[in-house]
Parts: C-alpha cells; structure tokens; sequence
C-alpha cells in the first residue's frame, strides 16, 4: 500500500480530539517541541545516533577537517566551526580531541572556535557538559537558534558547518501525486477514551498541548507515544510552500499515490549555510535516508517512524541535491557515511548492527533474545576492540525479560569495559571483528555469512548518508 490507512495502528475508534487537522511538518514542529521539552536528559532511551557514543564517526570528519584546512592557503585568524543539533556533545569532543592529536604543531586546533547550536537550552547545557569536552572549553562556546533561521549570522562568517542525524527531525512534508496534482498528508491528534479518563481535567490538557506548554504537561499523564493520529490527504498549499516547480518537476516520474519525503527543514539548512560559508568553507550532513530513485519510486518504501511520540523521517538526498543546486550550490557529493569513514581512516569499517544482521534469523528472536545477543556479541569483541574514550554502555533491560536472564543481562552489562564497543550503532574494523569470529561462531553466528559482510558491505534501501559541498 503506498497510502497508509486512515488511522494509525489502532483498534480503538479515536473518541477524543485533541488538534484539528493539519499538514504533517506542522504537527511535526509541534511534537519536536513537545518530545525535546518532556523527554529532555532521556532522548538516548529513543534513539541513540551513530555520534552520541562512537568515535570513529567523529575522528573521521576530523581527518576531513585537518586534509581540507591544510591545503589551503593564507588561513583566518579565526576558524568558525558550528555543529548544527549537538546532541550530546560526544561527536564536538571526538572530533576536537582527535583534531589534536592529528595537529601536530596545533596550527588548526588553536584557530577552532568550535560552537555548539540547538534550539533546546538544556541541549545546549548538557552537551557543553560532556566530560570528554572539558579539555577544549576555552574553543568551544554555545547558540541557542534555529539552524533553519540563522539570520543574525553575516554572510560568509562560517568556515565549516556540519550536521549529524539533524535532517530527519527537521520539517518534512509528505507529498504524492494524485491524477496529475500534488496532495500531502494532513494528520490530526486524538486520545484513546481510556487515556481520556486519566485526566483530570480534559480540557486544561487540551490548551496546554495546543500552546506546548511543556511544564502544565510535565505533570500530567503521559501521552506522547499513545497518540492516536488520524490522517488524510489534501493539494499543497503552494503559497505556503517553496520549490514547487523542483518538486513539481521531480515528483513526475512518480507514480500516483506513491508517498515522497519532501525535508523543507533540510533545505533551509542548506540555504543558511550556501549563505554563511566563508571562500573554501565546507557543509556536511549525516543521515539515514536514500539517494537512489528506484528507492523513492518504491511505494512500499519506509518514509517515516514514530519514536517516543516524535516524528522521524527518511532524507531524501536526491531532491535536497537538486534544491542545492537551484540554490547555486556547484557541486555536491552524497555517498554511504560508512564508505566515507572507512576511506577517511583507513580501514574496513561496519556497524555492530551490521553484523548483528548475518546472525541467523535474527528477527525471530524475541526481544529480550536479541538484547541477549547483542550484549554477547559485545562481549565478544571487547577482547579486539580498544577505545581510546572511556564510555559506559547505557542499554537499560527491557520490560519482559525473564528473571533468570534479566541477571545474565545486567552480570554482562557490569562486566563490559568502559574502553570496549559502546553501543550496537558504533563502528568495527574488519580487523576487530576477524579477531574475534571463533568467539562469534560460538554464540551461533557463521563465519562464511561474516565473512560475506567484510567482503561486500551491508546493503540496505535506507542506508546513512553523508551529503557534502564546498563553497568555492
């Protein structure tokens, strides 16, 4: 089905309105306020980002930095460098130690004035407070902003811009042909009548959602992730909505009612930064989503997840390059974050969940199985794998778990070293992970299936992706 049904997964018929019907990005801005107001200092339990943990992600983009700063000439006084949603401030710490390290003479890292930008003041604060981030205090600063409205910034004061797992919270439309006209998908909010009775006074709650009135709701029933949301389908107001004929033009080869991820959020960050980069500056975004128009012509392809109540979207690379380059952008670079990484350091690099993924049947393991087998697996490779960060691993037991395993479980978790793999998402040499086969094979995985992996890659529809480009 390329048209998801009425009403999101859910027997119940929704008894109680809590918004009207809107466009999709809409009620996305909303929730993100919402998500990032009610569930600040827990967003990992979520969704942890290829950044929040690893390093290997964060020594790559300094490599990057240090290559490309290198060959330039006649450099300023000062290099203004702004990650754009710090989240945890894992990746500014890497990348500034690693940027060290590999600047030997300190030349580059003594002209950093790196600055941390989210929309979210408590964001901001525990980024800033990142433990492996205090050696570099006196370069890194902080700015609470919208990185799709940077308007206070001068043209051309920036020197290196990146973004990591930003795109696909950002505002995004989702569009589709219908006879010839371009409709969107409009969502409207309703609670169960079950979850209607927890509340004491209905209509207080009501208002306080409408306004996002964080603290009103803080102290009321949860509700984020059991909304229940009833969708239809509506033309483009296209006065409210830029780029139609790009989009118009790209959305032809569709067919009718196939869904596309339209991320506006993205290309006003891109638009920002063709604006703010300074001669020879560079732009960087990391996310998962596709390049690939066989992908987006798919109309069972993923588009979007909910995620503790929150709206995340696939980033559809191929229409953010076209928008780029309308908006004189020369040349732009999309390629797997995987390969980019490997060629920056040097090494065959693949995720844990990567390698997760050959062990045999895995999906028809039961949850707490696969919780199981991730930290066995970890386990596994703790006798390859050297950090150079002390990490703790934070995979709270899931609800469910046996008694008799739960203890395994949390015996394992206590027993991981704080230099070993930091989470499924982080990256493993092929090296680490050879090292350690006869210790995999003994937990069920094949060799032959590993090394399948090592030798072609994971391939998947939705892959991380590094979109990149200079400015001349």
């Amino acid at each position: 089905m390329s048209i998801l049904p009425a009403v999101a997964a859910n027997e119940d018929t929704p008894p109680q309105l809590i918004g009207e019907f809107k466009p999709m990005d809409d009620w996305q801005v909303h929730l993100n306020a919402l998500f990032y107001g009610l569930r600040a200092g827990r967003i990992g339990d979520y969704y942890p980002t290829m950044a929040s943990a690893d390093y290997r992600l964060a020594h790559a983009l300094a490599v990057d930095f240090r290559d490309h700063w290198t060959q330039q000439k006649n450099l300023p006084p000062t290099l203004m460098v702004h990650e754009w949603g710090c989240g945890n401030g894992n990746l500014a710490a890497c990348f500034l130690s690693h940027l060290k390290t590999l600047d030997a003479a300190g030349d580059l890292y003594r002209k950093i004035h790196y600055v941390l930008v989210d929309e979210q003041r408590d964001t901001l604060q525990a980024a800033l407070a990142h433990p492996d981030l205090q050696p570099h205090r006196e370069r890194v600063s902080t700015l609470q902003a919208d990185v799709q409205d940077l308007s206070g910034l001068k043209d051309g004061s920036l020197h290196w811009i990146l973004c990591n797992e930003l795109w696909s919270e950002l505002r995004t439309k989702i569009l589709l042909r219908k006879e010839g006209e371009i409709i969107e998908e409009r969502l409207q909010p309703n609670l169960s009548d079950a979850k209607y009775k927890q509340f004491d006074d209905w209509s207080a709650f009501v208002r306080a959602f409408a306004a996002r009135d964080v603290a009103a709701l803080r102290n009321g029933p949860s509700f984020l992730d059991e909304i229940i949301w009833e969708k239809d389908y509506q033309p483009v107001d296209w006065k409210r909505v830029p780029y139609r004929k790009t989009i118009t033009d790209f959305m032809k080869p569709m067919d009718d009612l196939v869904i596309v991820p339209a991320n506006f959020g993205a290309f006003a960050t891109i638009k920002e930064a063709r604006r703010l980069l300074a001669s020879g500056g560079s732009f960087t975004a990391l996310d998962a989503g596709t390049s690939d128009m066989d992908v987006l012509t798919d109309p069972d392809k993923p588009c979007y997840g909910l995620h503790g109540g929150q709206y995340t979207f696939i980033v559809n690379f191929a229409l953010c390059e076209t928008v780029a380059k309308q908006l004189g952008v020369k040349e732009v670079t999309v390629e797997q974050q995987r390969e980019f990484v490997s060629r920056m350091l040097g090494v065959n690099l693949f995720t844990v969940m990567d390698l997760l993924e050959t062990y045999p049947s895995p999906r028809q393991l039961k949850p707490w199985e696969q919780d199981r087998l991730a930290l066995k697996t970890l386990k596994a490779l703790d006798g390859r794998y050297r950090s150079p960060y002390s990490r703790t691993l934070d995979s709270p037991i899931r609800p469910g778990t046996p008694e008799t395993e739960r203890a395994e479980l949390e015996t394992i978790l206590k027993g991981l070293p704080a230099t070993g793999v930091p989470d499924t998402i982080a990256y493993l040499s092929e090296e680490e992970v050879l090292g350690a086969v006869t210790d995999l094979e003994a937990l069920g995985f094949e060799r032959a299936r590993i090394q399948e992996l090592l030798a072609a890659g994971a391939r998947r529809e939705i892959e991380y992706h590094r979109f990149s480009f200079l400015n001349p």
